[in-house]
């Protein structure tokens, strides 16, 4: 009758897809999730906890930590590692400084970041990256120890390194001390505090001098 809408076929003023139609419609969900997988990939590693005898998440170090565990390598030589190396910053840090660096961690693709920004910066020849689980790795050679940790692996590490360390080593940690070592020099403040602890005091070892006195003629 006149005045009362009529109702309108089914099917008519619906959008339709086909020809002429809006194909993107369909698209474009399909493009937004395949670019979140995408995403989800590519992040997950980094902010995961890689599967450890201990959980140790990847945090990454700020700019200030870097510059404290520079500070604590001053006047240092030696081979350096990074225990758990993440994205490799300190080991870049240290290489850029001289040091002949090596990091281990378990997250494969954060060992792969690490590598491709040492190449990124040049260092590539003196930072070296491994995936490895730090409880399957002898540090026996390392002069220069650095370890961001996480309390509940922090006495069995200690242990680990006391047997394993020689005398001229020394051990710098981030963000949590040793339990049972006292720490010989220590900068930072909060979340950036840097420990570091000479293994010769620590096991009471005597200091053997480096400088070999020359002889003097009669």
């Amino acid at each position: 009758s006149p005045g009362v809408p009529q109702a309108m076929p089914a099917g008519q003023g619906e959008p339709q897809a086909g020809p002429g139609g809006r194909p993107w419609a369909l698209l474009v969900p399909a493009a937004v999730g395949g670019t979140l997988v995408a995403l989800y990939a590519v992040a997950v590693p980094f902010v995961a906890p890689a599967l450890r005898k201990v959980c140790l998440p990847f945090v990454p170090a700020t700019a200030a930590q870097v510059q404290n565990v520079l500070r604590m390598l001053e006047n240092r030589s030696g081979p350096l590692v990074d225990i758990g190396s993440g994205d490799g910053r300190i080991v870049i840090a240290a290489a850029k400084k001289g040091f002949k660096a090596v990091g281990y961690e378990l997250n494969p693709w954060l060992v792969w970041y690490s590598r491709y920004r040492a190449w990124r910066d040049g260092v590539h020849q003196n930072a070296k990256f491994y995936i490895s689980d730090l409880w399957k790795v002898s540090f026996s050679h390392y002069r220069n120890i650095v370890v961001f940790g996480v309390p509940q692996m922090m006495p069995q590490l200690e242990k680990k390194l006391e047997e394993e360390l020689e005398c001229n080593a020394r051990i710098i940690a981030c963000r949590f001390p040793f339990p049972c070592w006292i720490p010989d020099h220590t900068t930072g403040k909060g979340i950036d505090t840097v420990w570091a602890y000479d293994l010769k005091h620590s096991r009471g070892c005597e200091t053997k001098s480096l400088e070999i006195t020359p002889k003097t003629e009669s």
